[in-house]
């Protein structure tokens, strides 16, 4: 089964996330690097709680 992404984000979710990474000074209104600092940031979170979630699974406490 592969994972879909909900492509409905909050207006407000989407507003503030937005206006996070928004940068004048990009020609594409972005700060790429900031951007990138949060996705690997959450990629990070994600995987740390499926390493919890897989220990828990093969009978491991954490």
């Amino acid at each position: 089964m592969l994972a879909r992404m909900d492509p409905k984000i909050p207006t407000s979710e989407y507003r503030d996330i937005e206006a996070l990474i928004a940068s004048d000074e990009s020609p594409v209104g972005i700060d790429a690097k900031k951007t990138h600092v949060i996705i690997i940031h959450k990629l990070v979170q994600i995987e740390a709680r499926l390493e919890r979630l897989e220990s828990l699974i093969d009978g491991q406490k954490t």
